[in-house]
């Protein structure tokens, strides 16, 4: 620990994929410093395999942070996650000065670095998950759903406008808070320096690793896992790539072989999402997750 550098956290993000977790823990261990998981899927202890999750033996001796802490039985969102990473590094930053988080969930990496009391970004599962909702049962469900969640919202709004009030849902399901309160809200000022690192690489490559990762999954015995969750899937914990077409499989819907297509293209399709989501920032600088060399010695200079 070089003490004269300030309170750093280091961002690690980029699509599904890319390397992510290999990258964090070489410079964990490089900096001696601890890991954050930023991931909104690896906070849920029953899907390690359908998240990849790091293993332990993967950890490498690297103390892991908001991994398999909660169970999809409990109800979690970004604010909270927002809080308790802040206190978190608030007693992690008196002894240590470099934390790392790691991590493809957008939204979750905003919330940390620039807080949500302000009209956030929305997780892309929840937003499929709130299309759904009005293309199969209606405006109506829409409408009594934000009647629930915000009715100061509901009586200002154009209650036949369900862009509006889609909008408005995702806000409130997202944050945990009401629409209404969050739409004068202003980007906080953290008392640490973050430095932003994104890996990319190239696009039929990550396509590969994305299929090669969906076999060893599924060689880990994924199905045993996406079977003992069934039960719960309706929870947003749930509505989430891979789990989707499985539950699809096991319901008769589908072959297995479709739904392993099916997450083939999904997996495609968000990792996609992904990049266009982190792609939007000026203040992520990009490298190959083979290029750490390189990757050191900015952070060197940076720090």
């Amino acid at each position: 620990m070089e003490s004269k550098k300030p309170a750093t956290l280091i961002v690690i993000q980029g699509p599904t994929a890319v390397g992510k977790t290999s990258v964090s823990i070489e410079l964990a261990k490089k900096y001696n410093c601890d890991i954050i998981s930023a991931d909104s899927r690896q906070f849920y202890k029953e899907i390690p395999i359908g998240t990849a999750a790091p293993k332990f033996e993967e950890m490498d001796g690297v103390k892991h942070h908001f991994i398999g802490n909660i169970s999809i039985e409990n109800y979690y969102n970004v604010s909270m996650f927002e809080m308790e990473v802040l206190s978190l590094l608030k007693n992690y930053f008196k002894n240590n000065n470099i934390m790392i988080m790691v991590g493809g969930s957008g939204l979750y990496i905003d919330a940390v670095c620039k807080g949500i009391d302000r009209l956030p970004d929305i997780d892309l599962n929840l937003r499929e998950s709130l299309k759904s909702l009005f293309e199969n049962e209606g405006l109506k469900a829409i409408q009594e759903k934000l009647l629930n969640l915000d009715p100061e919202y509901y009586k200002q709004v154009d209650i036949n406008n369900p862009k509006r009030i889609l909008r408005a849902l995702e806000v409130c399901l997202q944050t945990g808070k009401t629409y209404t309160s969050l739409r004068k809200g202003k980007p906080a000022k953290r008392p640490f320096k973050i430095i932003k690192i994104g890996l990319e690489m190239d696009r039929k490559q990550l396509n590969e690793r994305i299929e090669r990762r969906l076999y060893s999954m599924l060689e880990e015995e994924w199905l045993d896992e996406v079977k003992s969750v069934i039960k719960y899937r309706n929870v947003n914990a749930l509505n989430t790539v891979g789990y989707k077409e499985l539950f699809k499989y096991l319901d008769g819907d589908w072959d297995f072989q479709t739904a392993i297509e099916k997450i083939k293209v999904n997996t495609r399709r968000f990792a996609k999402r992904q990049i266009t989501w982190f792609k939007r920032y000026d203040d992520i600088v990009w490298f190959s997750p083979k290029d750490t060399d390189n990757i050191v010695e900015f952070l060197d200079n940076s720090m």
